[in-house]
């Protein structure tokens, strides 16, 4: 099955090329993300494999569908890079990875938390200066703060209970709460509005939906504590990046800790430190000494890439089979 794959990078090659039944596609890799100037190159392909930050609009499956592609294959959980209704209206078939490690995306976040609390890494470029100096360094203890997990899904509810090891007081909202999971752990179910006051630190664990686009404004961040800590590691257009710069500044926000960025097409996943950069709010959140950022690297652990490599072949393969059958009955 020819298989062009959009935005990849040399793990997702190791990986996909190393999964069960991987030899039955016939790869095609890019490293041009999909949008729709480049969806020329997959004229030929039955099938394109994209990521998070492929760009898979209506006008863009249209050039698809026109070139013969029959399957957009997403190697990742969400999917709202994709217009669901004009894929369908082509005759697209969507498919996806609905869940590969929880744990590396949960552990990920905590372990932005801590980094960014005790500020170890300022204290790992200093002591590279032979600076030992630990002024500045002091943070808080997890221990007994109040974490607010906003969604409860695998990844939320695993970074909930990995807080309950810290013996932080959890709460949750969810608009589909699991009550016999929050009973299990101590995990207590409260508002948005009481989560956003009673919280030290807030961390997104959502979908991004139309309903979620935003849900971190500068409406709801003038609900929050004072001087609250801020993890997002799901989809960066939960945060309203101007709304959140002007909450550092006041104080409002005590620290920001983002594997995802509201505008990161085209910049993260890349290497840009040759150019000067045009996005003049992420250079500033860069600069922020209380803001730590990663590139969308929450996912990238063995097992991950593993699992993703494994069900997106599986989907492949298993398309490829089904057209395989109707065209061997059609009359």
């Amino acid at each position: 099955m020819k298989t062009i794959v959009f935005d990849s990078k040399p793990y997702d090659r190791e990986y996909l090329q190393s999964a069960v039944g991987s030899s039955q596609v016939d790869w095609n890799f890019q490293e041009s993300r999909l949008t729709p100037e480049t969806a020329k190159i997959a004229d030929g392909s039955q099938a394109v494999c994209i990521f998070v930050n492929d760009l898979a609009d209506r006008p863009t499956l249209q050039s698809l569908a026109k070139q013969g592609v029959r399957l957009v294959a997403l190697r990742c959980a969400g999917f709202n890079n994709v217009d669901l209704v004009a894929a369908k209206e082509l005759g697209l078939s969507i498919v996806r990875v609905p869940a590969y490690s929880p744990h590396a995306v949960a552990e990920h976040t905590v372990g932005l938390l801590m980094t960014l609390n005790r500020k170890i890494h300022r204290a790992y470029n200093r002591v590279r200066e032979l600076n030992f100096s630990i002024n500045g360094l002091v943070g808080f203890d997890i221990f007994g703060k109040t974490i607010g997990i906003i969604g409860t899904g695998r990844i939320g509810q695993i970074t909930a209970q990995i807080f309950r090891g810290f013996g932080a007081n959890v709460i949750a909202y969810d608009p589909f709460p699991n009550s016999t999971w929050a009973n299990t752990y101590g995990v207590r179910y409260t508002s948005l509005d009481d989560l956003f006051s009673q919280s030290d630190v807030l961390s997104l664990h959502l979908p991004l939906t139309p309903e979620t686009k935003h849900l971190i404004n500068s409406t709801t961040l003038a609900r929050t504590k004072r001087g609250v800590y801020l993890v997002n590691t799901s989809r960066g257009k939960l945060i309203e990046t101007t709304a959140l710069i002007a909450a550092i500044k006041t104080g409002q926000v005590g620290g920001v800790a983002l594997d995802v960025y509201e505008e990161e097409e085209g910049v993260f996943f890349h290497d840009l430190s040759g150019i000067v950069p045009q996005d003049q709010e992420l250079s500033q959140l860069l600069i922020f000494p209380n803001v730590l950022i990663t590139s969308h690297q929450a996912f990238l652990t063995q097992e991950a890439l593993s699992e993703i490599a494994r069900v997106t072949v599986e989907n492949l393969l298993r398309f490829h089979r089904q057209e395989a059958f109707l065209e061997g009955t059609s009359l």
